[in-house]
């Protein structure tokens, strides 16, 4: 096997099984650290014997045996590690009561039980999201970053304080109870969310697309579905990422261009996705409180029924960005809304409501000025709709994004 042969299916594996890999290792060991520590030392292992050995049949099997053997080989070399680590497991087996271990048969996925472990409340939410993301979604911190629409720096100083506050309060790597389960479940569904998001419009690299991550999040969500029929978000949230992800067959051009979303040709949405979508809205939008999820699925739904983007009913959208607004105001929710204006009522009245939103809290976020480049160059305003592209290309980090911008740009 050639070492570039050798080095492909090392990423695949990596790409593919981290999170599981990661999952399993923390398990056994309790330590988030080591578990890293010793994956990261099996890919190495990988890489300096797959070339000469061949790629082995079972390719996790093999990094888990090896990451083992390099977590036990340190343990022994460190006895203040180990004794730590001997802390760690003690709490964590001392908590593997009755109710903990009903509530992991009720988890049926080793990687989504570690979502909801990760997801603890003594831990800020945005900490839990992040770590949860960058340990077991297999995002880097530059894609976690820019979902929380944050610097790099910054997001790896947050995740580094929320292993440190792990390590120093001795929080137990274990399934919460089913009792507990209620209070983790949205930050495990935004985990899950975002892991789709980067897989549907990837943050950075040569591809738009990641769809092994999509894939895992519409998984995960399914076997959380199966569990808990009776939580409207959780339905919304399968239901939302169903019909977002049947766009995906038309997002790509022949030549693997990025195609804009008014010139998507609508006969290569999936069918079957948009229909067991729309089959979930309703129970989605049912309860005494509509969450954020089940209201995006509806605008999702808006978007799948229509048969162009002319005929789409854009009032009933931008009342549903209203709600949405109102349930989880966001400044992403506020831009979205502002082009749901502009198809309502005009170009000029998007870009007034584009406007008006706080650009700090957007600052690097690309979409921002690509939005007003858009509706600038629809009103015939192509000097300044040229700079809001240019602006938007220094912030843009996919290449086919930017390929796209380029283009448009080079169209004035």
């Amino acid at each position: 096997m050639t070492d570039r042969r050798a080095l492909g299916a090392v990423e695949s594996v990596f790409r593919e099984e981290h999170g599981r890999l990661l999952a399993l290792l923390v398990r056994q060991f309790g330590d988030l650290d080591l578990a890293e520590d010793v994956a990261s030392e099996a890919i190495e292992a990988a890489l300096q014997r797959w070339p000469l050995d061949g790629v082995p049949g079972e390719p996790v099997a093999w990094l888990l045996t090896v990451a083992r053997r390099r977590a036990v080989d340190r343990l022994r070399r460190d006895r203040a590690y180990a004794a730590r680590l001997a802390l760690l497991l003690a709490e964590t087996r001392g908590q593997a009561s009755a109710p903990a271990d009903s509530a992991r048969g009720d988890i049926p996925d080793e990687r989504l039980r570690l979502f909801f472990a990760c997801c603890h409340p003594a831990l800020a939410v945005e900490a839990q999201t992040a770590l949860t993301l960058r340990c077991l979604g297999g995002l880097s911190t530059v894609q976690v970053a820019r979902a929380f629409l944050v610097p790099e720096a910054t997001m790896a100083q947050r995740i580094v304080r929320a292993k440190r506050k792990i390590r120093d309060a001795r929080i137990p790597f274990r399934v919460p109870a089913a009792e507990e389960l209620a209070d983790r479940l949205p930050a495990v569904l935004r985990v899950i969310y975002l892991i789709f998001t980067e897989g549907y419009a990837a943050a950075t690299g040569e591809d738009l697309l990641q769809v092994e991550l999509c894939q895992e999040a519409i998984r995960l969500a399914r076997i959380l579905h199966q569990l808990l029929r009776q939580d409207p978000e959780t339905t919304g949230l399968l239901a939302l990422m169903l019909l977002v992800d049947a766009r995906r067959p038309a997002r790509i051009g022949p030549t693997g261009e990025l195609v804009g979303f008014e010139a998507q040709d609508r006969g290569l949405w999936d069918a079957e996705r948009i229909a067991e979508g729309l089959a979930l809205v309703p129970a989605a939008l049912t309860g005494p409180r509509v969450g954020p999820y089940a209201l995006q699925a509806a605008i999702a739904a808006v978007h799948a029924e229509a048969a162009d983007v002319a005929t789409t009913d854009w009032p009933q959208i931008v009342a549903l960005y209203d709600l949405l607004d109102r349930a989880a105001p966001s400044p992403v929710v506020e831009l979205n809304r502002a082009v749901a204006v502009a198809m309502r009522d005009g170009s000029q009245a998007g870009l007034d409501a584009l406007d008006a939103l706080d650009t700090d809290a957007l600052r690097g976020y690309h979409l921002l000025p690509a939005a007003r480049a858009d509706l600038l160059r629809r009103l015939g305003r192509n000097t300044e709709a040229a700079e809001a592209y240019r602006a938007a290309l220094e912030l843009v980090g996919n290449d086919r994004e930017r390929a796209y911008l380029q283009n448009r740009l080079e169209e004035l």
